[in-house]
Formats: C-alpha cells, sequence, structure tokens
C-alpha cells in the first residue's frame, strides 16, 4: 500500500489500464467469447511489444549521450590536466628563476657590504693615521676641540697643514670656524702668519675664540661674526657673508672655502670666487673643502672656467680640491 500511495498519475494510468484489459479478457474467456479475449491478448502483447521496442531505443539514445557526455568530460579533464600541469611548470620555472636572482642579488649585495666594509676600514685607518700626524707634528697647549661632524675630517686637515708649511702664506681667510681654525692657527703661528675666520652664527664664532684663547692662538687668529645678507653674483641673489666682515682684507694668500654650510641655501658656496677674487693676492692658493658634492663640484667647473687664472691642482684630495689662482693682469696698448 505504500508503494501504490508513491507512484505517478502516469503510473496510476497504466496501471489502471491493465487492470480493465485484463478484466476484460478474463471476462471473455469465461462468457465463452475464446476469440475476443484471443484478440485483446493479442493486441496487449503487441502493445507491451512495442512499449518494450521504444524502451529498448530510449536506454541506446540515453547510453549513447552518457558515453558522449563522458567524452566531452573526459576532453575538459584532460585539457584542465594539461593546463594545470602547463601552469605549475610555469610557476617551478619561474621560481626556479627567481630564486637564481636572489641568490645572485644576495651574493651581490654580500660582495658590495664586504667592499664597503673593506672601505670603511681603510678609510678608518687613513684617518686615525692622519690623526697621529697632526699630534706628532704639534704639541696643542690644551685639548683639542673635536675633528667630527661637520669638521674638516684627519686627513683633508693633515693636506691643509701640509700646504700651509710648504708655501707658507702671511694671510689664510677661512670661511666657516671650528676645529680647523685651531690647527691652522698652529700651523701659521709656526710659520709667522696669520688667520682671519668667518662664521655667520654668533654662537659658534664665540665657541672658536675661546678655543682659541685657551690654546694661546689668539694673537695669531682671529674670529669675526658675519651674518648672512643677500648679495648678488651672476644676476642670482645668495645668502653670504656680510661682505664688509673682510672690507679690510687684501692680499690673501690662501683662502678656505668651508662655508656656508649647505643648509643656507642651494649653492651656497658659489659666490666665494666672485666675491673675493680682488682680495686675493696676485698669487694665491684656494682650498675648497666639499668638492664631491652636487653644487660644489658645479661651482667648481664654473669659476675654473670663468675665472682666468684659476686652475686646479690635479683631482680632488679626499673631500677637498686645491687651486692656484694667478691675477691675469693685462697691459694697455698705447693708442697710435
Amino acid at each position: 500500500m505504500r508503494r501504490l500511495r508513491n507512484i505517478t498519475p502516469r503510473q496510476a494510468i497504466l496501471l489502471a489500464g491493465a487492470s480493465i484489459l485484463g478484466a476484460a479478457i478474463g471476462g471473455s474467456a469465461l462468457t465463452g467469447h475464446l476469440g475476443l479475449a484471443l484478440a485483446v491478448l493479442g493486441a496487449v502483447l503487441a502493445a507491451l511489444a512495442a512499449g518494450l521496442v521504444l524502451v529498448l531505443h530510449r536506454l541506446g539514445t540515453l547510453g549513447r549521450e552518457q558515453r558522449k557526455s563522458q567524452r566531452e568530460q573526459r576532453a575538459v579533464l584532460d585539457q584542465t590536466q594539461r593546463r594545470v600541469l602547463g601552469a605549475v611548470e610555469q610557476m617551478l620555472l619561474t621560481a626556479g628563476d627567481r630564486h637564481r636572482e636572489l641568490t645572485e642579488l644576495l651574493a651581490t649585495q654580500q660582495k658590495a657590504a664586504a667592499n664597503g666594509t673593506d672601505r670603511l676600514l681603510r678609510a678608518q685607518t687613513g684617518e686615525v693615521e692622519a690623526l697621529v700626524q697632526l699630534f706628532q707634528g704639534f704639541s696643542p697647549r690644551a685639548p683639542m676641540p673635536s675633528s667630527g661632524g661637520f669638521a674638516l675630517n684627519p686627513t683633508d686637515l693633515l693636506d691643509l697643514l701640509h700646504l700651509i708649511h710648504t708655501r707658507q702664506p702671511r694671510l689664510v681667510l677661512e670661511l666657516g670656524s671650528g676645529t680647523s681654525t685651531v690647527w691652522i692657527a698652529y700651523a701659521l703661528e709656526r710659520a709667522g702668519g696669520r688667520l682671519v675666520s668667518l662664521d655667520h652664527d654668533p654662537g659658534y664664532a664665540e665657541k672658536t675664540r675661546i678655543a682659541l684663547a685657551a690654546h694661546g692662538l689668539a694673537e695669531v687668529a682671529e674670529v669675526r661674526d658675519a651674518p648672512l645678507r643677500p648679495v648678488v653674483v651672476d644676476g642670482r641673489t645668495f645668502p653670504w657673508y656680510d661682505v664688509e666682515s673682510v672690507a679690510d682684507l687684501r692680499e690673501v694668500d690662501l683662502l678656505l672655502i668651508d662655508g656656508p654650510p649647505e643648509k643656507t641655501g642651494k649653492d651656497a658656496r658659489y659666490p666665494a670666487m666672485r666675491v673675493l677674487e680682488d682680495r686675493l693676492a696676485d698669487t694665491a692658493t684656494v682650498i675648497f673643502d666639499d668638492a664631491h658634492r652636487q653644487d660644489e663640484a658645479e661651482a667648481l667647473r664654473k669659476w675654473v672656467e670663468t675665472i682666468e687664472g684659476l686652475t686646479e691642482e690635479g683631482e680632488a684630495r679626499g673631500r677637498h680640491a686645491v687651486l692656484s689662482y694667478r691675477r691675469i693682469v693685462r697691459q694697455l696698448t698705447p693708442a697710435e
């Protein structure tokens, strides 16, 4: 009974038809109409045969469709597998290339780091050696200020003092005071020269004066306050030392350009040779610190190209460049 309740309407109709046909055949046989019963039975059997043929045809169609679907699914699966394998292979190749690149980059960085460390150690060794030579050459009468920070490093200081020793300048002008001021004053005390140092920072200038006094060098070196003022050079306005601070200076034998600081403005040191050329001796030496920096290198190039008698003595040594200046005096030809 449970199964009968679950049959579909179509199945119920077929079941009812079969029951009616069965009843008709049975009734015909019982009433003596045997021929009619056989005819009805033959019709039923023919219908069953036709139905069976249709079912078999339908099953064959379903089988073919299933096989076709399986072939299509197999083709899709094969194509998907090939794509997945291709993608995995490409990933492995890319990963291999990336691993090789990273390995090479790491090796390069390690080599660069090793070279950088080696250069740093050599540079530190050079600075220590220069510092030892500085103290061997001079016996300070008080503790020396630090040569770190913005001060000239020991290598540049040693070269500068050697130039003072060999060229014996009578007047040295320094732009920017500090540790170098004390060392230069010691060298000029021995050589018999004089130092004038400019500084735009009153507090820093006073610290340098105190250091000079502590070393007994106030008679040799003078630090002047020179606030930054607008100065026009080559059609441009620059913040530069007050020109009144050097109004009394003539025949400067050695000029050390170590200021104004870079932070005061672009091309901060470019005005130096334009403003001070007329105050140099006919033959003078110019020391240009931080010549490796872009602004300073450009200023150096322009000076050498446009100022007659100014030439660079070889390549820059350390952080500074050494230039020679010889004034060109042109004699006027009398008119005929």
